[in-house]
Order: C-alpha cells, then structure tokens, then sequence
C-alpha cells in the first residue's frame, strides 16, 4: 500500500508547496488514481495569487487542483467495468445525491458539493494535484483513445458546455465572447459544435485573439488597443443574439449588453468579483441573464466530444510541466502573452 503522496499544496498568497499526502487504500466503489496530467485552471491562480477570490479565500492549507486524468492503478469492489492500467478523466463534482437540489437535477448547485480544490467550505475540500489519489468509481469518465493531457481538459470544456446549454438553441445565433483565455476558448469550441453561425471574440491580448482564430471565430478584436472595437454591432439595437461573458470584468459585461439584440441572452461565466450591471439597458432591450456555475453530466458529455474528434483541444495545450516545477508552471500560466492552458505531469 502507498504511505504518501506527493502533492501541490496552496498555504496562502504566493506561498505553494509540494508536500506529501496520506493515500487510502480504494474501498467498496472506489478506485487508486496514478495521476498524470492536472491543467492549471483561473481558480487556481486566483488562490496562487491572491489567497482567493471574492469572498473566497484560503483559510487553512489546501490541495489544489481540479482538471485532471491519470491510470487506475487498483480497484476497490464494486467498480463496475473500471479495468487496471486504464485512463480516465476525472470529474471534480461530487454532488451528495441527496439535497432538495440533486433531488430535482441541479446537481451543481447541491447543498454539500464536494469539488476538488475548493475553499468555499470549511474545513476546505482538498484538491486533485496529488501523485495519487482515491476516488469514487462514479467520478470516472473511461477515456480510451485520449491522451492524459486531453483527458484533463475535459473540466474546463465541461464548463463551457454547460454554459452553452444555460444560452439555449444556438443554431444559426450570432455569438459574442468576451474573454478569450481558456473558457473563452473552450466557448467558440462549444458554440460552434452547438450551431452558432457567427461568432465574435474580444480580447486584450493579441496571443489569446490569435487562439480564438484558431478555435474557429470569425472576428477577434483587441479591445485594448481599439476601445470601439464593438460599436459596430450596437445598431439597431444590437445585433448579437448570445454574449457568453468569460472575462469576469464590468467593462466587457457592459459592452456585451450593448451589442445584444432586445430579447438577447446573457451568460455570466466570468468570476471577477460583484460587478455594476447596465440595469437600464437589460430592462429596456428586455435582455436574460443567466449565470453559468461549473457542471455535471457535461464532463461526461465532454469526454465523448474529445473522443469522436467533434471538438479538439490540443491546439490549447501550450506548456507542460514535471510536478517539481510547479512554480514555473503557475507563473507561466499567468502570462496570457505566452500562455493558454498549461498543465502539470505527475
């Protein structure tokens, strides 16, 4: 049995570690993870950087690490068809199936949800970035025919087709995306899939706009260096159909809601904190806005994507690093003029 665990562990601002970790031995509908590939997610950074985000912040040590996939290396009973030496994706969402809110299909909302790497709750919920790790049989996504490093994107992909869902019926929509780090990203991915006929991006970084081509949008415009950048489509009352907002920042909100037709839909992702809305124009153009808050049976759903080549990722693959070199890799993956998703190799 293995005694530890090397782990990448959070204890405040600025202050990471790589420090060992107590490994159980996989019970009944249980598995043994040998990791092998973790993606450094915007929440990470946010407790990298700051010790948290908005009202969340690091209150004791805490794992992080929630986009990951690696080998069972030993089944616990009752694991169904789980094979040893196979690759899954894990999924970080562990509802308790019990709540008013699983009860009634909104498992991302349960009242007692378990996530990987989170410290909205206390004592925190320990993240995935570990050499090994014990999981629940039902978390794991088989993911024959994937690499380890596509299998731990199906997270952030997971996100972004739930979002698309919240949107409703893209085909033949025009869409806007704000924000064009990995989930805005990930978003012209899942919009294309789901039918979207037009798709605009914005930026600040020319790097990520050049992502957002290669992810198939039609424009992407810096708007850094060109401010207007969007009044084009604030005529007549608009002419944006969907805006997936992924930026987290006031300033993209509001121009988002400009460029929507009346009747328009949008979709918050982006956490940067509380924000001041453009109440007048959401009420005028009779604008929806809905929130988009992670996932659960997309992960799943994401994994089949991947593995039918529907949607491919690689190309958002940019930096890897060994686990000994996980500083590097937190500071690369917060350069968005070199970076977009950067994983750790366990």
């Amino acid at each position: 049995m293995l005694q530890s665990s090397q782990s990448i562990v959070i204890h405040a601002a600025g202050d990471l570690r790589i420090e060992p970790q107590k490994v159980p031995t996989p019970g009944a509908g249980e598995v043994l993870i040998q990791m092998q590939a973790g993606g450094i997610c915007g929440s990470d950074l946010h407790y990298y950087h700051q010790g948290g985000f908005g009202p969340i912040t690091l209150r004791e040590p805490m794992v992080l690490g929630h986009e990951v996939s690696g080998a069972i290396r030993a089944l616990g009973s009752k694991t169904g068809d789980l094979k040893t030496g196979q690759l899954v994706a894990i999924s970080p969402s562990r509802p308790c199936h019990s709540c008013d809110f699983c009860a009634k299909g909104q498992h991302s909302h349960c009242l007692n949800m378990r996530f990987y790497g989170s410290a909205m709750p206390f004592p925190h919920i320990q993240g995935a970035f570990q050499e090994y790790l014990v999981v629940s049989a039902a978390q794991c996504a088989p993911a024959d025919g994937l690499t380890a490093a596509q299998a731990a994107m199906a997270e952030p992909l997971a996100v972004c087709l739930h979002a698309v869902a919240q949107a409703g019926d893209l085909t033949g929509k025009t869409v806007l995306i704000t924000g064009c780090g990995p989930i805005g990203a990930l978003c012209i991915l899942a919009a294309r899939h789901a039918g979207a006929k037009r798709i605009i991006a914005t930026d600040l970084s020319d790097y990520t706009l050049a992502m957002a081509r290669l992810c198939g949008a039609d424009s992407a415009l810096n708007t850094a260096e060109n401010p207007q950048a969007l009044e084009a489509f604030y005529t007549n009352k608009g002419q944006v159909d969907i805006h997936l907002e992924c930026s987290g920042a006031a300033a993209a909100l509001a121009a988002g809601v400009a460029c929507l037709r009346p009747c328009g839909i949008l979709v918050q992702l982006g956490l940067g904190g509380d924000m001041t809305l453009p109440m007048q124009a959401l009420t005028a153009k009779e604008i929806t806005l809905r929130g988009s808050f992670r996932f659960h049976d997309e992960f799943f759903t994401a994994v089949k994507l991947m593995q039918s080549g529907a949607i491919t990722v690689d190309h958002l693959i940019t930096h890897s690093f060994p686990i000994r070199d996980a500083i590097q890799a937190f500071t690369t993956a917060s350069d968005r003029s070199q970076a977009m998703k950067v994983q750790l190799e366990f």
